[in-house]
Order: structure tokens, then sequence, then C-alpha cells
């Protein structure tokens, strides 16, 4: 198993930043891709960016710019730095780790609240 702990939510006000982070600690060898989704009140839960272990992104578009993933393998961390934040990038955040087999492992999530 992979347990996955994320820290670092709150409330910004607009154009504020925030960085979250994901630790990942249990049986994490051969973990492939971590990323971050999020969840608003009432929409699907939707990738936010992801990357592999050898460091290649994938953004959504909506951050792109705004937001930089990254991650450190001796530490089994990933973080995500949110910058120029908006409204409309409040949701519940959750961090996810991908393993060799495919099998996928979520946080419990962490509340991010941008006040306009």
């Amino acid at each position: 198993q992979v347990q996955l702990v994320e820290s670092g939510g709150g409330l910004v006000q607009a154009g504020g930043s925030l960085r979250l982070s994901c630790a990942a600690s249990g049986i994490i060898l051969g973990i492939n891709n971590m990323g971050w989704y999020r969840q608003a009140p009432a929409q699907q839960r939707e990738l936010v960016a992801s990357i592999t272990r050898s460091g290649r992104t994938n953004y959504a578009d909506s951050v792109k710019g705004r937001f930089t993933i990254s991650r450190d393998n001796a530490k089994n961390t990933v973080y995500l730095q949110m910058n120029s934040m908006k409204p409309e990038d409040t949701a519940v955040y959750y961090c996810n780790a991908v393993r060799w087999d495919d099998r996928a492992f979520w946080g419990q999530g962490t509340q991010v609240t941008v006040s306009s």
C-alpha cells in the first residue's frame, strides 16, 4: 500500500499563491506518475498537473503558466506551486500516485479557497 499525505491548503486572496505538498510513504517502490487533481462542488474531479518519475510534466490548460508541479524522488514528495490564483481555483485538491502496475492511490484531499 501507498499512503499519501497532503498539506499546504488554505484560504488565499485572488492573485495570491499557495504551495501544496504531498508525501508518499509505505510501499513506494515502483511509483511512476504523481499528480494533483481537484474537485469543486458539484463538479467532476479533474487533472490539474502530473509529473513522471523522470520529470516530464503535464498541465490542464486552465493552470498553464500559473501552476508548477515538481517532484523530489529522494523525499518521495510532489509539490504544486500555485501562483496568480483565481476564485475558480477553489476546490479540494487531491494528490495521486500511480504504481508500476497502474494501481492508483489517493490522498485525503486538502481544501483550497480563493477569495475574490
